[in-house]
Order: structure tokens, then sequence, then C-alpha cells
């Protein structure tokens, strides 16, 4: 069970060859888990949140294995989420333009069967680092009309190659929001 609303999660995930139904979680999940606490760092909170999204679920009625993700982008100790209007989209580009930045996703994996109760989830955290070329306002004008930024951390998305975005480190599914080499991990160790 994919515990995400995310198409782009989803695709990676049937990409990987895993037979899998998808349950967003309620909206509320994510907003009762957030804000940040003080001190909070970015992988606490974003696994914290994939925690709550994947109790959620569970909450609703969700057996089996649980997949939960949570995807920020981060610019000197700036969090990036997911822009609420056109001015937060070019706020966050123009922080991201011509800087490097970083992409952290938490997982949380959890085992849910009728018959054995529930397993208590597994977590952990990925890191990506990018960076954005200098982008001038008419590149930005035009990137934002085309509504790409729409639902998606940091107002671009990497696999949408309308912005232009070089991997320093990391994973690319982990940009993407699923970070597959992790969650291969997390599967792998039971």
């Amino acid at each position: 069970m994919l515990a995400s609303g995310s198409p782009r999660r989803a695709e990676l995930a049937r990409a990987e060859g895993w037979d899998l139904e998808i349950m967003p979680p309620p909206e509320a999940a994510e907003a009762e888990a957030a804000p940040r606490g003080p001190g909070e760092s970015l992988e606490a909170f974003v696994t914290r949140l994939a925690v709550a999204k994947a109790a959620a679920v569970i909450a609703a009625g969700a057996r089996g294995l649980v997949l939960a993700c949570d995807t920020l982008s981060e610019v000197d100790g700036l969090p990036l989420g997911k822009p609420a209007d056109e001015a937060d989209a070019r706020r966050m580009l123009e922080a991201l333009s011509g800087r490097h930045h970083r992409v952290v996703s938490g997982v949380c994996l959890w085992r849910v069967d009728a018959a054995d109760g529930t397993a208590g989830p597994r977590t952990a955290h990925a890191e990506s680092r990018l960076l954005m070329p200098p982008l001038d306002a008419a590149f930005i004008a035009r990137y934002l009309a085309t509504g790409l930024w729409q639902g998606k951390a940091g107002a671009c998305g990497f696999q949408d190659g309308h912005v232009p975005l070089e991997l320093v480190a990391g994973s690319p599914s982990n940009v993407v929001g699923l970070p597959l080499e992790l969650v291969r991990e997390l599967l792998a160790a039971g």
C-alpha cells in the first residue's frame, strides 16, 4: 500500500515492478504532524511526517505493507515545501537560483497484518544535493506560466526537465520524491 497521492511516487513504485494499491492519507494527517518543532532537523521532520501518513492510512483500514514518504527541499536552512500559490513559487525559485540546495525524504515502512497484529514502523531518510544555475526573471515567468510548479516541493520538478537542475550527490529518485535505493534497503532488511 502506497500512502501517497503523488502521481510521481506511484510512477516510480510501479516502474520498480511493485504491485501496489494507492491510498492517499487525509490532508489532516500531515497538517496535524506539522509544524516542524524547534530544533527539529529536516531529516527528523520529514521522517515524522512519513510516519504520520502511514499511521493515518493504517487507521483508515490499510493492511499489509504500508509505504509512506515525505520530501522537502531546503536552501540555507530554509525548508521549501509545496508552494501555496504562484507568488510563493516565484519566491522559492528565486531563492534556489544560482545556489546549491538539498532534498531530504523521510520513509516509513509499516507492516500491518490482520492475523498477526502490527509490526512497528521502520524509518530512514535520504538526502540528495542539487545545483540550480542562475535563472533570469523571464525564464522564471515562463516556467510559472506552465503551472508545472504546482504540488512540487521547491516549486520545481527534477523529472520535468523544464528547470535546469544538476544532481551533485544522492539519488535522482529521492529528488522526485521516493528514494528507491533506500526503500529497497528497508525491504531487504525485513
